[in-house]
């Protein structure tokens, strides 16, 4: 009996000094060092740089990325050049980044590059304006095309006339947003039954000078005009100070698709009575979340994604969208600082 206590008693010590010398497992709340998050690099290009709209979706693209602890890279060409941003595109290809966010100046043109990367196994999206739909994942919409149009017509209709003719100043005849939104005008004209016609569609190149001298070429040959919008921050302006200049204010209506900070003067001295946007703060904020989601989920979106500060933003099909339209006046644009 006693043999067998001291042999139960040293299996016992056996046992602890085994245990002791044995490394505990982590428990399993505990990720190991190689299931850290991944951090990720995500470049994201704008049709240009430097102006205020690009500039404030920068911002929130910033904000984002500081939130989320990614590696960002911001870049664009100086003017609306495809070219320059296919260069751009490809170097960072080149770079091994995994994600490539891009605004295309040509929906066509930059298909080939937006497939390269997809091929090279980088997450290609769009935002801000959507490219041939099979280069990219999905496309961050700052508001449907249709919500756009119908919004520009209605207060058009409202402040110029049901048969009010009008004439446009795009960015450019190749810019598949805007090319949209002038589709979703014609579009809501039609619902409407009214007998606003589009007289002239004439291109601004992201210049503001361009849309001045468009604008006062129109006014001068087309003098029954009544209406003109300006489809971008750089064609906005360039319609209001071409109205203004040519004494035609309060006569000739302008409705714009701009930032607000652009178009404070026009608004508050009347040369304008409305400008449709949406916080493009918010658009570059949404377009760094949309793309996180994405990589963290190996590509498994459903039907909403959480955007931190904006909460949960709806799926559509391959759109992530941000919302409705927001109106501006010489009421509210002072509130804003974009």
């Amino acid at each position: 009996m006693r043999k067998k206590m001291i042999f139960a008693a040293l299996l016992l010590i056996l046992v602890l000094l085994v245990s002791a010398c044995t490394p505990a497992s982590p428990p399993p709340t505990q990720p190991a060092a190689s299931d850290e998050g991944t951090r990720w690099t995500i470049a994201m290009i704008p049709k240009y740089k430097g102006i205020p709209y690009f500039n404030a979706c920068e911002q929130g693209a910033l904000e984002a990325a500081a939130e989320l602890g990614i590696d960002f890279i911001w870049d664009g060409p100086t003017e609306p050049r495809v070219d320059r941003q296919i260069e751009m595109i490809s170097a960072w290809i080149a770079q091994g980044v995994d994600a490539i966010l891009v605004s295309p100046n040509d929906p066509i043109a930059i298909a080939p590059i937006m497939q390269t990367a997809r091929d090279a196994g980088i997450l290609v999206m769009t935002w801000d304006a959507d490219s041939d739909p099979s280069a990219r994942s999905f496309f961050v919409n700052q508001a449907s095309a249709d919500a756009i149009g119908n919004k520009l017509v209605d207060l058009m209709v409202e402040e110029a006339g049901p048969d009010a003719p009008v004439a446009i100043i795009t960015e450019g005849l190749t810019d598949a947003n805007q090319n949209a939104w002038i589709a979703a005008i014609e579009e809501r004209i039609e619902e409407l039954g009214v007998g606003m016609e589009i007289v002239r569609i004439l291109p601004s190149d992201g210049d503001q000078s361009r849309a001045f001298t468009a604008t006062q070429d129109i006014l001068r040959t087309y003098t029954e005009v009544r209406g003109i919008w300006g489809l971008s921050s750089a064609a906005g302006p360039g319609v209001a100070q071409a109205v203004r200049d040519m004494g035609l204010s309060g006569e000739v209506i302008v409705g714009a698709v701009a930032t607000p900070s652009t178009l404070v003067e026009f608004l508050l001295d009347g040369t304008m009575i409305s400008n449709v946007l949406w916080n493009p703060i918010d658009l570059g904020y949404l377009s760094i979340y949309a793309a996180v989601a994405y990589l963290e989920s190996g590509g498994q979106i459903g039907d909403t994604i959480y955007a931190g500060r904006l909460g949960y933003k709806e799926v559509r099909g391959d759109e992530i969208l941000l919302g409705e339209p927001y109106v501006f006046t010489r009421y509210n644009v002072e509130q804003f600082d974009f």
